[in-house]
This record gives C-alpha cells, sequence and structure tokens, in this order.
C-alpha cells in the first residue's frame, strides 16, 4: 500500500505549528541534581491524610472518575462559596488556559500578553489559532497595566494576566486588575492566572473573587501544584461566569482529571495545615535568599512566589553555570535572567557557596 506523505516523507502538521517555540527544560549539567530549584514545585512530600486518599482510591483503578470532576467542583464550591456552574476542573490550570482560548478566541483574534510572563502563554495563544501580542513588562517585571490595556484593538478577543507574574514574582494589585476590567471591552475575555497566589502575602493584593462577581469577563485559574504539593497528580481549576464556563465545560474531555488526582485534590482541600505549612517554609526561605543576593550585590525583583528572579541579562547563564555545578537546577532565561525556585531544605547553604564565587568573577 502507498501513502500520501509530505515531500520529506513524514505527515504534515498544521502550517501555523512553525510558529510555535518549544518549552524549555533547567539547564543541563553532568552533576547529578542535589536541589531542584527549577520548576517551582513544592519539595514536600504528600501529607498523610492526602496520601490515605489517594491509596484508598487506588484499590479501584478499573472505575472510571465521576463525570467531568463534578465531585472535585462540589468540594471547590463549598471552599470558594461559589455555585459549581462557576467552576471547571481539568489536569492543571494550563490545560484550562488551552480550553479557555479554543473555546474563546476565534482563528486569527488577538491575545494581549505580558511579556516576559509564563512561556507557556504564547504557546497557547497560537494553538488556540490566535495571535499573540506581547506587552513588555515594566522595569520591575511587573506588568505594565497601562500598556496592555492600550494593546486592545477591535482584533483582541483576550488578555491574560499572571499575579504573581512568572518568572519575575511580582504581583499585581487590586486597583491594577479592577482598572484592566473597567477599561477594556466586556467581550474581550481576561484570564488572571494565580497560580502562586498563596505566597503573595501582601494586602492590596487582588481580591479576585470579588472582582469575578462584578465582571462576567473575567476567569480565575488556579492550580493545586504549588501550595498544596500535587504538582505530580495534575489538578488546576477555573473560576468564572457560567455561561463561560459553560463553553469550556463543552470541549473538555469527559473526565478532565483522574480518579486519584480528585481525591488527593479534594483531601488537600481539607489539610488546611499542610499547606500552610509549605507556605511558611517558602516565605521564610525566600526571605533568607532576598537578604544574601542583597549582601552580595546581585539584583532581584521584589518576588510575592515560591521563586525568586534575578534579571542578569548575559550574565544569566554564568550563575546558571555555577548553580548547575553544585547540582542545583535553575531556570536561565538566555539574556534576560535566572528564576530560582524555592522550598528545597539546604538551598540556603548551597547559594551560600555559590553566590560569593558569582558576585566576585
Amino acid at each position: 500500500m502507498s501513502w500520501s506523505t509530505a515531500p520529506d516523507g513524514t505527515v504534515p502538521a498544521r502550517p501555523q505549528l512553525g510558529e510555535v517555540p518549544v518549552y524549555s527544560s533547567a539547564l543541563a549539567s553532568a552533576v547529578p541534581v542535589r536541589l531542584r530549584a527549577s520548576s517551582n514545585e513544592a519539595p514536600d512530600g504528600l501529607s498523610p491524610a492526602v496520601r490515605d486518599a489517594v491509596l484508598d482510591r487506588l484499590e479501584r483503578p478499573n472505575r472510571y472518575p465521576v463525570l467531568g470532576g463534578i465531585d472535585l467542583i462540589r468540594a471547590l464550591a463549598d471552599r470558594l462559596d461559589a455555585d459549581p456552574a462557576e467552576i471547571a476542573v481539568a489536569d492543571g490550570s494550563l490545560s484550562l488556559l488551552n480550553y479557555l482560548l479554543l473555546s474563546h478566541v476565534a482563528p486569527g483574534a488577538r491575545v494581549v500578553i505580558p511579556w516576559r510572563s509564563y512561556e507557556a502563554y504564547p504557546i497557547c495563544v497560537l494553538t488556540a489559532g490566535g495571535e499573540p501580542v506581547r506587552v513588555l513588562n515594566r522595569a520591575d517585571g511587573g506588568h505594565d497595566v497601562e500598556a496592555m490595556i492600550s494593546a486592545v484593538d477591535e482584533r483582541t478577543a483576550g488578555l491574560i494576566l499572571c499575579s504573581p507574574n512568572n518568572p519575575t514574582g511580582v504581583g499585581l494589585t487590586h486597583q491594577e486588575v479592577a482598572e484592566v476590567l473597567l477599561r477594556v471591552p466586556r467581550q474581550v475575555l481576561v484570564v488572571l492566572d494565580e497560580a502562586y497566589l498563596d505566597f503573595d502575602d501582601r494586602a492590596d493584593r487582588p481580591r479576585a473573587r470579588e472582582l469575578v462577581a462584578a465582571h462576567a469577563n473575567l476567569v480565575l485559574l488556579r492550580t493545586f501544584s504549588k501550595a498544596y504539593g500535587l504538582a505530580g497528580l495534575r489538578v488546576g481549576y477555573g473560576l468564572g461566569h457560567p455561561d463561560v464556563i459553560t463553553a469550556v465545560r463543552k470541549i473538555l474531555p469527559p473526565f478532565p482529571v483522574s480518579a486519584l488526582s480528585v481525591a488527593a485534590a479534594i483531601a488537600a482541600l481539607d489539610d488546611e495545615a499542610h499547606r500552610e505549612a509549605i507556605v511558611a517554609r517558602v516565605r521564610a526561605q525566600r526571605s533568607a535568599v532576598l537578604d544574601m543576593l542583597t549582601a552580595a550585590g546581585i539584583p532581584a525583583s521584589a518576588t510575592h512566589a515560591n521563586f525568586v528572579w534575578m534579571p542578569l541579562g548575559p550574565r544569566s547563564a554564568a550563575l546558571g553555570a555555577l548553580c548547575a555545578d553544585a547540582g542545583i537546577s535553575t531556570r536561565v532565561f538566555e539574556g534576560e535572567g535566572l528564576r530560582l525556585s524555592l522550598g528545597e531544605p539546604g538551598l540556603v547553604a548551597a547559594l551560600a557557596e555559590v553566590l560569593p564565587r558569582f558576585a566576585a568573577s
């Protein structure tokens, strides 16, 4: 049998995928990784309550999860004092962003995104057939809200905010998000990615639940990957107006979250002590690391997340290499900066050996 293929003998992909960048990874090194400071995970293991819930559900792997993840949706609705119709769940908040864009961004429409921000944003927009419009951050690493509002035009279908912003860690204020919602057209979908919300201890951080109630075009994205320590189980949720959530649910898989992940997430919601311990350790280590960077004369943004951003420009790779040689994995953004994830035991002591060498180089 003969098959019709592309001229080079392969199956042709959509032409638009030629514009989609490949998601980057941590710097490779011949030295084994001792401290994972590259992926913004919580290094803490499962709490006993979550472990018990997962093992119990593992006894029935032959049975599908509840359709639509409605059991997790109901648990979240109770916790958030929300209507279940306002919530969608999936295997991570990034999956939900993909489905949000697929359901609300027509091919060729524009989506305004901050930059530098989460590198998956332009990938998601391009995958949905949209055009990402990158708006550079302010010098301090925060979103240039005025410039983002100005970038909205008649072709704009969406606008993405990230607070605290990944990778810079700088958070939006409540007033900044409110200003965006007041000034962009109501038909523009505004997505507020709050993956790192739990680590943000500012008094003026966005009161997002209040904003969702007042603006039908706002959707919040949250995750169990960070403060709940469930990154490997992949669980996230979106909160927004029922009309928006209904559209997303139409194209979600029938079982958007695995049975084990649902069991873990429901148990984690009830185990506030474990989440609070993770957050407390990260905040304490964040203060220690920022003090070390200041003492070494190394610039860092005012982070409110579980990572630190060092805008080192062309020197970023040098620090990344020193960290890699010491067994510390980091995320280097070539020519821009280095992101160091927090929470690993022993990280402060390891940095105490690396930073002086970098500062002296």
